[in-house]
């Protein structure tokens, strides 16, 4: 990414990131100003070695208020991408469990390219045959062809990683599929899908967000759909941004399933009951807030539950506060301390449950408040709209 020379000037005398960043307030040193500044005084210099270049959340809190609208973020995964090529990586969490999925994914594709055969080794999702994971047509009504694609992404992965915190991942999927059906719409979801490439990408590992990237556009378009529905804030920025500027326009629009459902459900004559929470509170993510613009949506979508109060957090929409990790590396003390002072903020606003639209914000916060005294549910937003269909 290239800044201009008045960007570089204001940002020198400025420090509106490095005052907003959550990591700058835990992580002693760590200023996205001055990695701009070591940055631009040596290209190739110390910063490509530096551990600070994995410690950016890219949660674009910053960017977001940069008076000169850097894209920080942006900034910082260009110089990963050098990186790597240093050796300088990431420490991943979970063992790499994920990044080792979406990188064999990524090699079955070129091999397939390549028309090599290639062996069965767990790593694709089966979402319709009866003999594997079947989920989806055991959820509802699925299409091989159509107007509306669903992109599931990587949640059926994550029930075998967080068995231990108890969620039910690929519940949140069904309820899409099922609330989706209730609305007449029987979308097209595919086995041919792979990662969407969010955390390769923000990594730094160019090539295999590419060989991912290609594949699902391939496999959308030969849905024939008209339009693609995101589960995930992830995905659905991932092509929004990155896979537009890399590989758009496309034959498709793409709609996270928030903003889908807000305007497509007035015209429906589906309604909620009242629930049994009386007061929740909304975690915004990063990807679907600061990076695609979607703030009220999911509020809309909170508030159609009768009998449910929405209570504000201290810090929410364009304030609101990372769940503390990104793209599956750098779990660190510092992420915990986020993670406990977001689950602070919400008992505070007296909720009785966090609701999000990112499966990542529900596994981190969930599992920064296990074995702890915090008593509060975190819960997936179209699931607890399905729980509440009149």
């Amino acid at each position: 990414m290239q800044l201009s020379e008045q960007q570089i000037d204001y940002c020198m005398e400025c420090g509106v990131c490095t005052g907003s960043c959550p990591v700058a307030m835990e992580l002693e040193g760590f200023s996205p100003r001055q990695m701009i500044k070591r940055a631009m005084k040596e290209p190739e210099g110390d910063i490509l070695s530096s551990p600070d270049l994995w410690a950016c959340l890219s949660c674009s809190r910053c960017s977001d208020r940069c008076p000169v609208e850097i894209d920080f973020p942006a900034f910082i995964r260009d110089l990963r991408e050098k990186a790597r090529q240093q050796e300088n990586l990431p420490k991943l969490s979970h063992h790499g469990m994920f990044h080792t999925i979406t990188s064999i994914q990524a090699a079955q594709i070129e091999q397939e390219a390549r028309q090599d055969q290639v062996q069965p080794d767990g790593t694709r999702q089966d979402r319709t045959k009866q003999d594997k994971i079947w989920w989806a047509k055991e959820a509802g009504k699925i299409s091989e062809t159509g107007d509306y694609y669903y992109f599931a992404g990587c949640i059926a992965y994550y029930d075998v990683a967080f068995e231990y915190l108890d969620l039910k991942m690929i519940e949140s999927a069904k309820n899409n599929l099922k609330l989706l059906n209730k609305m007449g719409i029987q979308p097209v979801i595919s086995n041919d899908e792979c990662c969407c490439g969010h955390d390769a990408f923000w990594c730094g590992d160019e090539k295999t967000f590419e060989t991912l990237a290609r594949k699902n556009i391939e496999t959308i378009e030969k849905s024939g759909a008209k339009t693609v529905i995101f589960g995930c804030p992830e995905g659905y920025s991932m092509f929004k941004e990155a896979y537009a500027e890399k590989f758009g326009p496309f034959s498709f629009e793409v709609r996270h399933i928030t903003e889908f459902l807000t305007e497509k459900l007035p015209d429906t004559d589906l309604s909620f009951k009242t629930d049994s929470l009386s007061r929740v509170t909304f975690q915004d993510p990063c990807r679907l807030g600061r990076r695609s613009g979607i703030y009220e949506e999911p509020r809309q979508l909170i508030q159609m539950v009768q009998g449910c109060d929405l209570s504000e957090m201290e810090h929410n929409r364009e304030n609101a506060v990372c769940c503390g990790t990104t793209a599956w590396m750098q779990c660190s003390s510092c992420s915990k301390v986020m993670q406990s002072q977001r689950l602070k903020e919400a008992e505070a606003a007296g909720a009785q449950a966090i609701i999000t639209a990112c499966p990542k914000c529900q596994i981190h916060l969930t599992c920064a408040k296990k074995n702890t005294d915090h008593d509060i549910d975190i819960i997936d937003l179209v699931s607890f709209l399905s729980d509440n269909l009149v």
